[in-house]
């Protein structure tokens, strides 16, 4: 059963400021082009995923495999485009000694002109002796070009260590990765170093995280997958904690980009995970991320993988069906990233901006739909356009943290309610998409059922409405985020 959208208390003095805000402080209309969309997932059966954009205008792909035995990439102009392009394989496992099996977590870096390719490798008889390695290739396409043979990186302990990442921050290029210290007990904690060079580190490696909570250590104590993303002056880490079924999740740790980033107290892990498993969308264990952006060069977008089942037969690292997803990452009105929730499989959502009131986004409340600023509580504003339930045309839009409950009109109020599969509720729930009233790269909404009736915001409440004039022009038009 799904749970039942929030009831908070209602503050009847805070709605009538914010309907006096909406009428006192307009904003300059902003409006962009409809960001692009993507189909998750976006590939089978690969894990561990890393989208990389290059300055040549592709993007680059490589991800485990579920046979563990092999280093393979991708590229494609366009994200959606990865999904369908032709696979290489650029390194194959020994057969016997080091590098002979569980080849896991393959990132590709392009530092000084050059590629790199990181990654981790056990023994066929020793699994779990994992050490990390890279690989340099001076092609200018690393899909067809000639690589090095894997070089091991060092650390202070000959033990367990993988999930090799790397970043630039100050002009100082650090490498950050997973591994257990002797004399800790814990499967594995995350360090940092700084980098020689592409291939090695130097200097003493700085432990910035151990799994503690209990988020981090069910079933295993773990923290691995770091992937970094600077923004708004801060150094954002994202990491994977604890096992790898419905359990695993991403924390995350934050610095000052000002700050020593080789300085423990520089990082400070949030209290609670930013991003995990959810039963109404059916998507379980996400984790294992890494970042890039978005054709447009607009938006975050964040990779990562994870199950469509819950329930797992035998031990999840071997269970092959971790799907490589995205979506997009926003931002919070104070700089720090909002994650939301792993999204439905299928295409990603958007979120309806305000075009006369940029801050302020339609979102659920109640079963009622709402004009709010500062949505936190990023699903409550995100809906997905799918076809139209009347059919002719028409589209949708479905709640993405209650999947099969949809924006519809009743009495000419705006709801968010579940299909009924009734005549009337196909009818209520679609809406010709148009271009903009007020511009014509946003975007309106016309009832199919009432035509000549517009979506539109009055005040913090969400209508159907004629519109008539220019005010009303522009409360009917809406930007897609």
């Amino acid at each position: 059963m799904l749970p039942t959208p929030r009831r908070p208390i209602r503050r009847r003095l805070a709605a009538a400021l914010a309907v006096l805000a909406l009428a006192l402080s307009p904003t300059t209309p902003v409006a962009t082009a409809s960001p692009a969309r993507h189909t998750n997932p976006l590939i089978d059966q690969r894990a561990d995923a890393h989208i990389s954009r290059h300055t040549d205008g592709y993007y680059y792909f490589t991800a485990s495999v579920p046979e563990y035995d092999r280093v393979v990439l991708r590229r494609a102009t366009t994200i959606q485009g990865l999904a369908s392009a032709p696979e290489a394989v650029i390194w194959r496992k020994n057969t016997s000694g080091d590098l002979s099996a569980n080849v896991w977590a393959p990132e590709l870096h392009f530092i000084g002109g050059k590629w790199y390719a990181y990654f981790a490798a056990g023994r066929a008889d020793e699994p779990f002796r994992i050490r990390m390695y890279v690989m340099e290739s001076s092609s200018a396409n690393p899909l067809t070009g000639t690589w090095s043979a894997p070089t091991r990186i060092t650390t202070a302990w000959d033990t367990f260590a993988l999930d090799a990442t790397t970043f630039e921050a100050n002009g100082t290029r650090y490498l950050v990765w997973a591994q257990s210290e002797p004399g800790i007990a814990t499967n594995s904690n995350l360090y940092i170093a700084r980098m020689a060079n592409p291939k090695a580190i130097t200097g003493t490696p700085v432990r910035i995280a151990v799994p503690t909570r209990d988020w981090e250590t069910r079933g295993f104590k773990v923290n691995e997958g770091p992937a970094v993303l600077q923004r708004n002056g801060r150094l954002f880490l994202t990491f994977s904690a604890s096992a790898t079924d419905a359990n695993y999740c991403l924390g995350l740790l934050t610095a000052s980009a000002s700050a020593n980033p080789l300085d423990p107290a520089s990082w400070v892990k949030s209290p609670d995970p930013v991003f995990t498993s959810n039963a109404a969308t059916s998507q379980y264990g996400p984790g294992h991320n890494s970042f890039t952006t978005s054709e447009d060069g607009q938006n975050d977008i964040l990779v990562y993988h994870d199950r469509s089942y819950r329930d797992i037969v035998g031990d999840p690292l071997y269970d092959p069906n971790r799907r490589t997803r995205v979506q997009k990452l926003y931002w919070n009105a104070d700089g720090t990233p909002n994650f939301g929730i792993p999204v439905a499989d299928g295409p990603t959502p958007v979120r309806l901006q305000s075009y006369n009131y940029p801050d302020r986004y339609v979102r659920h409340w109640e079963f009622k739909a709402r004009v709010e600023a500062n949505v936190t509580t990023l699903a409550d504003s995100q809906f997905r356009i799918v076809t139209g339930l009347n059919g002719g045309g028409s589209v949708s839009l479905e709640s993405t943290n209650f999947p099969g409950y949809y924006l519809r009109h009743k009495n000419y109020v705006l709801h968010v309610e579940k299909n009924d599969g009734t005549a009337t509720f196909r009818g209520d729930a679609s809406f010709q998409q148009r271009a903009g009233l007020a511009n014509g790269s946003a975007v309106s909404f016309e009832s199919v059922n009432f035509p000549g009736r517009y979506v539109r915001h009055t005040g913090v409440d969400v209508l159907l409405q004629p519109v008539s004039d220019a005010v009303g022009r522009a409360d009917a038009t809406w930007t897609l985020q």
